[in-house]
């Protein structure tokens, strides 16, 4: 394992934990927009993964992400 893909994946894995604490405190939220932020959440995490950490897929995995978030909240 070379030591950019224990960085990626330190990283990764830090940013999805955080994401996920990020959503307790979302008891607010409506059943569809909670659903939008964790599609988007889930999304950026996976963009980051398949693209290598670019920002490009970062930001497009969680527009995906959110968007399939906010259909499934329907």
């Amino acid at each position: 394992m070379t030591a950019k893909f224990s960085i990626l994946r330190t990283v990764t894995g830090t940013v999805a934990v955080v994401a996920a604490l990020g959503l307790v405190g979302c008891e607010s939220m409506d059943h569809r927009t909670r659903n939008t932020a964790a599609g988007a959440a889930i999304g950026g995490v996976a963009g980051s993964v398949l693209t290598g950490g670019s920002a490009a897929g970062t930001i497009g995995g969680a527009a995906v992400g959110g968007v399939i978030g906010n259909q499934t909240g329907k």
